[in-house]
């Protein structure tokens, strides 16, 4: 399972990430293979963020509890995605957001000082994962502006379109939250669908 799993990381860094074989080896030896349950967390609100994750296999969502403890959801991370608190992971500080299990998981995780090493070592690698960064970066924004400016029928048509995997494994309650729209609303979009 181990090897297989690695192939799905190496294949991942080899055909976005322009690394030489020997940049790979150096790379892949830094990351920690770990196997998740669903409904476990990686992180909870005040604890540090030890790591950046990549997701081979599972669905993990982000989110921010506030005062009254309703639930807002950040993001969702599939395969091939990468997932934190970036703030929290950067700067080595409490987080506010928690990471969680929608499904049995296998992800590779990064420590902050093997990433900052990594970066330092190979540009290559520095160059990939800033690709990444601007593309979660342009992601969020198009997701700010859509909550802003789209009602919610727009914004389910277009996670749908975008994303159809990602909306046929979420609990509706979930896709709801993430949405920002009722359960009964969203049952009144996929049927009108």
């Amino acid at each position: 399972m181990k090897a297989a799993a690695n192939t799905i990381l190496r294949e991942h860094l080899a055909t976005t990430g322009n690394l030489s074989e020997q940049e790979l080896e150096q790379v892949l030896v830094r990351f920690q293979q770990r196997q998740c349950r669903k409904g476990e967390a990686l992180f909870r609100e005040g604890e540090r963020v030890k790591h950046i994750f990549f997701v081979a296999k599972g669905l993990l969502k982000l989110v921010y509890h506030d005062d009254v403890a309703k639930e807002h959801i950040l993001s969702f991370a599939m395969e091939q995605w990468w997932e934190t608190d970036f703030q929290a992971f950067y700067e080595q500080t409490p987080t506010a957001l928690s990471l969680h299990c929608l499904e049995n998981c296998l992800l590779f995780q990064l420590p902050l000082e093997d990433y900052l090493l990594l970066c330092k070592e190979l540009p290559t690698f520095e160059r990939f994962l800033f690709q990444k960064s601007i593309a979660g970066h342009i992601a969020s924004q198009k997701r700010i502006l859509s909550l802003l400016t789209n009602q919610a029928k727009e914004r389910y048509e277009l996670l749908v379109k975008q994303f159809p995997q990602l909306v046929q494994r979420l609990p509706k309650g979930q896709l709801a939250a993430y949405l920002g729209v009722t359960r009964e609303t969203l049952s009144r979009l996929y049927s009108s669908t």
